[in-house]
């Protein structure tokens, strides 16, 4: 039960982030690309590689875990948006958009997650 009131804290907070950064970014973006989700979903595959690495090596609680990734980071990133936001832009005809819009978010997210991993790494090197 701890561990789905973690996920269940860590969900509302992700959530409420995540609206708040996409409208922030989004409103000084301006114009039909979907600035906003791209941020957090690329600030979260960064945030989430790094403390994903963090988390494991210092042996943090499940809880705390879930409470972070599961919760937190799972619901400020956001796929269905993402998804949802692709076929928008397909429907209005922007393809061109649509593909960079999901080429930069795949690449630019997995290569994010993999430097929080490396970021984690060298953190704890030093701090050892």
């Amino acid at each position: 039960m701890k561990e789905i009131l973690a996920i269940m804290m860590g969900g509302a907070f992700g959530a409420t982030s995540r609206h708040l950064v996409n409208m922030w970014i989004q409103r000084l973006a301006q114009g039909t690309f979907p600035c906003g989700t791209m941020t957090v979903n690329l600030l979260g595959s960064f945030f989430i590689g790094l403390c994903g690495a963090l988390l494991e090596h210092y042996k943090v609680a499940a809880e705390y875990r879930l409470f972070l990734l599961t919760g937190f980071f799972g619901s400020f990133t956001t796929f269905s948006t993402f998804a949802r936001e692709k076929a928008e832009l397909l429907k209005i005809g922007e393809v061109k958009t649509a593909i960079s819009y999901l080429l930069i978010s795949n690449i630019l997210g997995v290569l994010l997650v993999f430097a929080g991993y490396l970021l984690a790494k060298q953190i704890i090197h030093i701090n050892n």
